[in-house]
């Protein structure tokens, strides 16, 4: 009897002639608890995109030993080079800029919309 992965989790099949070293990955892999948000100081950050930007460690070596993401890694590296100018994209201080721009805009939008709806409440009962 072999266990196979489905919608509602393991299940049973039986297969005729199947061999038991032959398994399914997923049946030798315990599903792992996401791990929690983490945040990191600007200061942390430039110092593993420091020892990343050496050279001696790849950049995944780097994220292992510190018990980091890699993809956050490579952001992080990324954001770096396009802050030094060295590779096109939005730097940090102008990604700031246009995060504070875009929550003044849709607070605006929302006075807007309550303007909107205080005069049609008013027109309505000055008639």
């Amino acid at each position: 009897m072999r266990r196979s992965w489905g919608s509602t989790g393991f299940t049973d099949i039986h297969h005729q002639g199947a061999a038991p070293e032959r398994m399914l990955i997923m049946e030798t892999v315990e599903r792992k608890k996401p791990r929690p948000r983490r945040s990191f100081t600007p200061e942390f950050k430039a110092d593993i995109v420091e020892r990343c930007q050496r050279g001696d460690r790849t950049v995944g070596q780097v994220a292992r030993d510190l018990d980091l993401t890699e993809t956050a890694v490579r952001e992080w590296v990324r954001q770096a080079e396009v802050d030094a100018g060295e590779r096109d994209g939005l730097s940090t201080e102008e990604r700031t800029e246009l995060a504070t721009l875009r929550r003044e805009n849709r607070r605006l939008r929302e006075d807007v919309e309550i303007l909107k709806r205080a005069t049609a409440f008013f027109v309505k009962e000055t008639r």
